[in-house]
């Protein structure tokens, strides 16, 4: 029983952690209300600033990864209580997004800049609304369930972990993935598009892509029929209004994360 309290404490934590760090990184890609964001002042050259850069994406990346397949959590909650695997991966996510804050180096150079009053409220316009889409995505699916909270309660108060029941609620009738929908439009959604803010953008559209795919196998593999039906059904990323269709509310056990 001791443990318990312990572990509950640790999953709040995490959470704390990687809300503050979801905060930040509003404002990092915004340039805005932090003290070091995308596009600040260059300090390097361009080949050492962009590979550092290039490093930091590819290490979250490699952690975000890695760390959702089965077989590495299968692994990790030989070392740790099985209830604080998620709030492990939450908190691992977290700090590599941080080291990516504190040594994220500006590459200068401008792509773009739209100057017109109009055009730029609607981009920020866009942008906040990718930042939305993102947080209302996760609450849509369980967003205690995904960032680790509902597992360390239950497992504070002694009840059993039930994966959640996997639905298509709101913005999942339109596209499968509404949270990577929303990280397109807040990265890409912007008034000045600098050298920095480019490589950036590209990398993670990169990623998510490549990440949806290895998603979508474990998904397959966690809910069989179901998911397939539902992948025939729902575009991935662009919604199509003609085509899409309700279809019957899926109901094995798990949860699209």
């Amino acid at each position: 029983m001791f443990k318990r309290p312990i572990v509950f404490l640790y999953g709040v934590l995490c959470y704390v952690i990687f809300f503050v760090t979801f905060l930040y990184a509003i404002g990092f890609v915004g340039n805005m209300y932090v003290p070091r964001s995308m596009d600040g002042a260059v300090t390097g050259g361009f080949a050492a600033s962009l590979i550092v850069d290039l490093v930091l994406l590819t290490g979250f990346a490699l952690q975000h990864s890695v760390m959702a397949r089965p077989g590495f959590k299968r692994w990790l909650t030989r070392l740790i209580p099985e209830p604080a695997e998620r709030s492990t991966y939450v908190l691992a996510s977290s700090l590599a997004l941080i080291a990516l804050f504190a040594f994220w180096r500006p590459l200068g150079g401008t792509v773009w800049s739209v100057h017109q009053p109009a055009a730029v409220m609607v981009l920020y316009g866009l942008c906040a609304f990718g930042w939305l889409l993102v947080l209302v995505s996760t609450f849509l699916i369980n967003h205690f369930d995904l960032f680790g909270l509902r597992q360390v309660w239950l497992y504070l108060i002694g009840a059993p972990y039930r994966p959640l029941t996997f639905r298509t609620p709101g913005p999942y009738r339109l596209v499968r993935h509404p949270l990577y929908v929303g990280w397109f439009f807040a990265f890409w959604s912007t008034p000045t598009m600098t050298v920095t803010h480019l490589v950036f953008a590209l990398a993670t559209a990169g990623y998510i892509l490549v990440a949806i795919q290895f998603e979508e196998r474990d998904l397959v593999a966690q809910l069989g029929n179901d998911y397939r039906d539902y992948r025939k059904r729902v575009p991935m990323l662009i919604p199509n209004f003609r085509k899409t269709r309700p279809g019957p509310e899926p109901t094995a056990a798990g949860a699209v994360r």
